[in-house]
């Protein structure tokens, strides 16, 4: 198999869903539910219709709430006695009965086969990740335009000679169909049903005892609303990666109050991966793929700037410290509360940066969320930070600064 070069917009590579070595290549990254019914699918559009129908019927009786997969398990039932033009091809008075449903069936199937169809290269990495600390073992990437949530294991090494890690390297561990908010995605307003967009870390694991069955096996919360967003007057909360009833294996692609859903079997890999705190989750409309060494002119210019924050800080020059801080939103707040406890050491202490971690999110505004590891010369511990840095007039300022 040949791939098609990248598309302009997302640096994806385009994968025929009829080759079998697609399905080999993704078939260890996917849940079993999903890697059959993909395998289904490569039957079917191989015309292999007999053999989709068994591997059909097995799906559904050991995933009976599986309702995509019952729907192409009644469309190759229906092949057997006459043509079937799409997918959900039922009598008109069935259709009409059940035309929301059927849509969102075919909704999801279309976004499922997209994500299967439209690959990142190998080595590639969302471009929101400019460089990730070795102490962040995982990371999790959402792409709302393809309903799938991808889950890595941090292979990035540790840096040498300089603050941030070298470019990033990631193992793609899963790849999981997901459901978003009911009408969409950039959460503003508590109550909206939108799932909010940014940079978020995993704040908690819930434990699946204490919440309704709506939850399915457990939750993961994120820390929406960020610095970023409270600095843009969003509002809500309680938004969480969390699994789903027993009644339904998956939800549609749009169904949640703004959370992010997985299926159970999905959600249970999360749970026994990823770490609270340290883990990143983006949440983005669509992703753009890079290949890591693209990142290296943002990855070098933030660094310096960061580095010359550190040196400032070190030597206590408060009037060149001063000019790292934003004057708007809360910046001078922030600051105000730095030169206090600055002016209290009375003497400057110098400072070493450890296992930073940059993720830049942009849209009408360019921002880096900073998390690091602050420790004085001389000792052995210190504090982690988490800073948010915007870009204004082409110089990076913070406007927020704190502790996960």
């Amino acid at each position: 198999m040949t791939a098609a070069a990248p598309t302009a917009s997302s640096g994806l590579q385009t994968r025929s869903l009829g080759d079998e070595g697609t399905v080999a290549s993704l078939t260890p990254r996917l849940a079993e539910a999903e890697a059959r019914l993909l395998a289904v699918y490569r039957l079917i559009s191989q015309g292999q219709h007999r053999q989709a129908l068994a591997r059909a019927e097995e799906l559904v009786r050991e995933y009976p709430t599986f309702h995509l997969a019952h729907l192409v398990y009644g469309d190759l039932l229906s092949i057997q006695m006459r043509p079937v033009r799409q997918l959900g091809d039922v009598p008109d008075t069935n259709a009409t009965a059940a035309a929301q449903q059927l849509a969102t069936l075919r909704e999801e199937s279309r976004r499922r086969i997209l994500a299967l169809t439209e690959r990142p290269p190998e080595g590639t990495v969302p471009s929101q990740f400019v460089a990730l600390a070795p102490s962040s073992r995982h990371a999790i990437a959402v792409d709302a335009s393809k309903s799938r949530l991808y889950l890595f294991e941090n292979e990035s090494p540790a840096p040498a000679g300089s603050l941030l890690a070298p470019p990033p390297k990631f193992k793609l561990l899963g790849d999981f169909y997901i459901s978003v908010g009911l009408l969409g995605i950039e959460k503003s307003a508590e109550g909206d049903k939108r799932t909010p967009l940014g940079v978020y870390y995993i704040t908690s694991t819930l434990n699946p005892a204490t919440l309704p069955d709506l939850y399915g096996i457990g939750a993961l919360p994120i820390n929406y609303p960020n610095p970023l967003d409270i600095q843009r007057g969003k509002t809500g909360g309680g938004i969480w990666l969390h699994g789903t009833p027993r009644d339904q294996f998956v939800r549609a692609p749009q169904a949640s109050d703004g959370c992010v859903v997985l299926s159970n079997p999905d959600l249970q890999k999360l749970l026994s991966t990823v770490q609270i705190r340290t883990t990143p989750v983006v949440i983005a409309p669509e992703l753009q793929w890079v290949q890591p060494a693209a990142l290296d002119t943002e990855r070098s210019a933030f660094e310096a700037s960061l580095e010359s924050w550190r040196k400032a800080k070190s030597e206590g020059r408060l009037d060149q410290l001063k000019d790292f801080y934003s004057v708007k939103g809360n910046g001078s707040q922030v600051w105000s509360r730095v030169e206090s406890d600055l002016r209290a050491l009375r003497s400057a202490r110098g400072i070493e940066l450890k296992d930073v971690s940059a993720l830049r999110w942009k849209d009408s505004q360019d921002t880096m969320v900073v998390t690091f590891g602050e420790v004085m010369q001389g000792q052995a511990k210190g504090v982690t930070r988490r800073q948010y840095w915007a870009r204004e007039h082409n110089q990076w300022k913070i406007f927020f600064e704190g502790t996960p």
